[in-house]
């Protein structure tokens, strides 16, 4: 069994959710944890901040509900709103971060959520993964490299690909796989106690069924 966390790097309830992500994995280091990123701001949707006027709003009750921080620099583009969020390059970023560091993976996507909604950086500039490789004691011009290599770009569709195949139509979405058994722990907001109650009775569920078969 292995957990699934598929999030998008520019969504805030993805950031919102870092801490229980993070208090999740470190409760059970057993668990193997793939990170997909998943397309929020594609095609169509890659257009100014400002023409998502719901953002300041969701980010109150995002704050409100997970006690997320939201920094300066973010509050800055959210002010100019003429900054463009771009999943497919935040994805390839993951995809990078992945490739160098492929056991850090949940540590650095919460990092690079940060870079962001906190830090106001954006994640289609190469200098901000060289800036978040160093902060990591990674090796800054590799993580670049895979930054801008093609194979990203192939990677980051193979995540959209499978975070549809699981059906995720939503971010944050946790889930737990077990071969072809797939639960939700998590959609949206959640602490890591309802996680751990929904991972208890999958387990046992699974249990069960081992039993019975």
């Amino acid at each position: 069994m292995k957990l699934v966390y598929v999030f998008d790097a520019y969504c805030g309830w993805s950031h919102g959710f870092s801490a229980t992500l993070r208090e999740t994995v470190s409760r059970h280091p057993e668990l193997p944890v793939e990170v997909v990123s998943g397309g929020l701001f594609t095609g169509g949707r890659r257009v100014p901040i400002r023409e998502f006027g719901y953002v300041q709003g969701a980010n109150a009750q995002i704050a409100a509900q997970t006690g997320a921080g939201f920094g300066e620099g973010y509050e800055r583009l959210i002010a100019d709103g003429s900054f463009v969020m771009d999943s497919e390059a935040a994805a390839r970023g993951v995809a990078a971060l992945r490739r160098v560091a492929p056991d850090r993976a949940v540590e650095l996507a919460t990092a690079l959520q940060q870079a962001f909604y906190v830090d106001g950086l954006s994640l289609s500039d190469p200098a901000t993964y060289r800036r978040l490789a160093a902060q990591a004691g990674l090796d800054a011009d590799a993580v670049v490299a895979a930054f801008e290599s093609p194979v990203s770009a192939g990677t980051a569709a193979d995540d959209f690909r499978r975070a549809a195949e699981l059906g995720v139509t939503g971010f944050p979405t946790l889930l737990a796989v077990d071969g072809g058994h797939v639960v939700p722990l998590a959609l949206g907001h959640a602490t890591a106690d309802d996680v751990d109650r929904r991972l208890t009775a999958f387990e046992a569920t699974r249990t069960s069924s081992s039993h019975t078969n």
